[in-house]
């Protein structure tokens, strides 16, 4: 059945309406944090009515949630870009090197990606980059390459590695870090937790 033009018409401001909420919503939330943002202040940053917003989001934590499943959608994008070469562990450390350099070439990008957030649901995008280092990780498992088997403690200290290399540069901009760090990092985590000595072949 063909679309009316005054459906396609509804549809095209109901995409407009959501992106520009979003827009402002993330705007926000670097303002004030997730902490202060609200409703009352996002609809007057958007011009939108708070019942308006509501009807398109649901509730103020639906609405932070999709804003950052947006950011997670980009950053999956980048990552599903890295070659996936036949070593795991390099094909890890290009992950994670892709993480830093997003992050670092984009810190409000990162303050985004950082924000709290009560764990009531899942971010699809955010799920599904963790599955990407998840897998390569389980690759290395099965060939008596990781030094442990809880592949999810294992993300959760690559999580917080990265955490670390990158919000240290952002809070202090001025400290003269060196600049083989990431190097130096990624190289202790081949050692360590990957099971790969540093500029030598894998175990």
């Amino acid at each position: 059945m063909e679309v009316q033009p005054s459906q396609r018409r509804r549809e095209q401001q109901r995409r407009e309406a959501r992106s520009a909420i979003l827009t402002a919503a993330e705007a926000l939330m670097l303002d004030l944090g997730t902490e202060r943002f609200s409703i009352r202040r996002l609809a007057v940053r958007c011009g939108y009515t708070a019942p308006t917003i509501y009807h398109h989001f649901g509730d103020k934590q639906s609405l932070i949630d999709a804003v950052l499943e947006t950011c997670y959608a980009d950053l999956l994008g980048r990552l599903r870009q890295v070659p996936r070469g036949e070593d795991a562990s390099e094909y890890v450390r290009s992950l994670l090197r892709t993480f830093i350099r997003l992050n670092l070439e984009h810190p409000t990008y990162y303050r985004l990606l950082s924000v709290p957030r009560t764990e009531t649901g899942s971010l699809p995008s955010a799920e599904a980059a963790r599955e990407l280092v998840a897998q390569a990780l389980r690759e290395l498992a099965a060939r008596g390459r990781l030094a442990t088997d809880n592949i999810d403690a294992a993300v959760e200290t690559l999580w917080a590695l990265m955490h670390g290399l990158i919000s240290l540069r952002i809070i202090r901009p001025n400290y003269p870090f060196s600049k083989d760090l990431d190097d130096v990092a990624l190289d202790m985590l081949d050692a360590g937790l990957l099971q790969r000595r540093p500029g030598g072949t894998p175990t």
